[in-house]
């Protein structure tokens, strides 16, 4: 890709004006300028924004998965972005490089399509969570990848335009993955560069009231929708198991079974199973499409 423009998309819910001011002046320090940035009310007012950035304020909550298309497709219209960088608003760019260096990846190579951010709090401490493979001792071990970090990444225009974009039914939970698996069969790279930071404030997922029965019915539509059959009930399987070994509590217990529950009796089309050569290459980079 030669010379790609960047647009920079942030959602918001409307109760972090500080944060994403900040955000927004870290974006403009960039040494390599952002060609657009648009900032999503998520079914919110939006605040006072700096001037050259573009405000879409939302009727209603979308989610993550419809936030971020809705910027996606405010994006396209301006017709000059070949890039797509998503950042959390209460995430921080705290490199003034960031854009350049990620600029220059996708120079390199035609056929990236998606670059993980590393997510880094104020100590410089990165969650295991955040680590976008099984062996996650290193947060600061680079390659390629079969999922990304919600929070702070770079996504090819052409790629979406061939793979299409985040799958809304999801609302919250797994969008990511379901992203990085279609691009991965379609021929995409998905690299996790961890020189490219994002900061952003230490967290547990479980913050969020719906975690449990979001994880657990999008992990089933995840299956239903790219897993060929036989690797379907191994997938559900081993994460049940995962879920049983995990998970304390028995109120999320409840509510994760609840949205196991829903994801298996209700659709989430379409049905594109993954090539067998694409689960192969998964394996490869060492997170077969079971775990």
């Amino acid at each position: 890709m030669r010379h790609p423009r960047v647009g920079v998309a942030i959602l918001t819910m409307g109760s972090r004006p500080a944060e994403l001011a900040d955000l927004l002046d870290s974006v403009a320090k960039q040494d390599t300028p952002a060609a657009r940035v648009v900032v999503v009310g998520n079914g919110s007012p939006l605040p006072p924004l700096p001037d050259g950035v573009t405000g879409l304020e939302l009727p209603e909550n979308l989610g993550i998965a419809g936030g971020r298309n809705a910027a996606l497709d405010r994006l396209r219209e301006f017709g000059d972005v070949d890039v797509v960088v998503d950042l959390d608003d209460d995430g921080l760019l705290i490199s003034p490089d960031v854009l350049t260096r990620l600029v220059e990846l996708y120079e390199a190579d035609e056929r990236l399509g998606i670059v993980s951010f590393r997510i880094a709090d104020e100590r410089g401490r990165t969650q295991r969570r955040h680590v976008p493979r099984l062996r996650a001792k290193d947060p600061l071990r680079r390659g390629y990848v079969t999922t990304f970090l919600g929070g702070g990444h770079g996504l090819s225009m052409r790629m979406l335009d061939e793979t299409g974009g985040w799958p809304e039914p999801f609302f919250y939970a797994h969008e990511e993955t379901d992203l990085a698996w279609r691009a991965l069969d379609e021929g995409w790279k998905v690299l996790y560069e961890p020189e490219l930071v994002l900061q952003h404030p230490w967290t547990s997922p479980t913050r969020h009231a719906v975690y449990h029965r979001m994880v657990a019915r999008n992990r089933v539509w995840l299956a239903k929708r790219h897993l060929p059959a036989p690797l379907i009930p191994l997938y559900l399987a081993v994460w049940t198991a995962i879920t049983l070994a995990r998970t304390r509590q028995p109120a999320g217990l409840r509510a994760w079974f609840a949205g196991f529950t829903e994801g298996v009796r209700t659709p989430c089309p379409p049905r594109r199973p993954m090539r067998w050569r694409t689960v192969w290459r998964m394996s490869r980079l060492g997170r077969p499409p079971v775990i």
